[in-house]
């Protein structure tokens, strides 16, 4: 159970800030629209948050990295594959129309390629911090 809360706590902490951000400044999304989305958000992240740490971690255990880069390539493929699809259905139940979602996923993708690697590290940081070990994975 504190595996669950700590990984999502984390992924809360960590996109909420960022997603607020890119969705104001550069996807130009009305206030409104973003406190609807971020709201979606929080709830996602509360079902997903955990998920997509048990995809990291097994996404990791699979492909055994062992340089900086390779760790950092594994973080950017498993964010991207698992984050990308939901927060386009996000954007679209927040009502944003088409050129905005396209804007937003753009502006996403860019920051998921510089950010999947710090989040990755974040929450191993928050993790260690909160003395939450992870089990081993066959």
């Amino acid at each position: 159970m504190r595996l669950f809360i700590v990984d999502t706590l984390a992924t809360i902490i960590f996109f909420t800030i960022i997603a607020t951000f890119t969705e104001l400044v550069i996807a130009g999304m009305a206030p409104g629209q973003v406190l609807i989305t971020r709201a979606i958000m929080v709830a996602m992240m509360a079902l997903t948050g955990r998920l997509y740490a048990v995809w990291r971690d097994w996404v990791f255990a699979r492909m055994l990295p062992r340089r900086r880069i390779g760790r950092a390539v594994v973080d950017v493929v498993a964010f991207m594959a698992f984050q990308m699809p939901l927060y386009a259905a996000t954007l679209a139940l927040a009502g944003a129309d088409p050129g905005k979602i396209i804007t937003a996923l753009g502006s996403a993708t860019l920051l998921m390629l510089t950010l999947s690697r710090p989040f990755g590290l974040f929450l191993e940081w928050v993790r260690r911090l909160t003395h939450v070990v992870v089990p081993a994975r066959r």
